[in-house]
């Protein structure tokens, strides 16, 4: 059972300044439509290779369009030994769509 965590509640832990991650497992032409501020860019098929770049002592929220790929990565990441990875339901769609801030990718 994957973790999930809707744009409200998100949104409040980032605005109290809680330690969390945000990782956009997007491809680089989806990123470059905009992204959550502070987002690490990390496309979802390079995960296998760079998961060990990613804390296992916080929070982990993964993201993608509409949170379906997330909630696949997130199980996985799970199977690997990340206990605190998160799934933004509803992905970046679910956030915009509460007014909430994306910004460009910084290049």
């Amino acid at each position: 059972m994957v973790n999930e965590i809707d744009s409200e509640s998100l949104s409040k832990r980032l605005q109290e300044g809680e330690s969390l991650l945000l990782v956009d497992i997007r491809t680089p032409a989806e990123i470059a439509q905009g992204m959550i501020p502070d987002s690490l860019q990390l496309p979802m098929h390079l995960i296998p290779i760079r998961m060990s770049e990613l804390p296992k002592d916080k929070d982990v929220v993964l993201y993608c369009r509409s949170g379906a790929r997330s909630y696949q990565a997130c199980a996985y990441m799970m199977q690997q030994g990340y206990g605190r990875v998160l799934n933004l339901r509803g992905g970046i769609i679910a956030w915009a769509r509460h007014g909430y801030p994306i910004e460009a990718p910084s290049a």
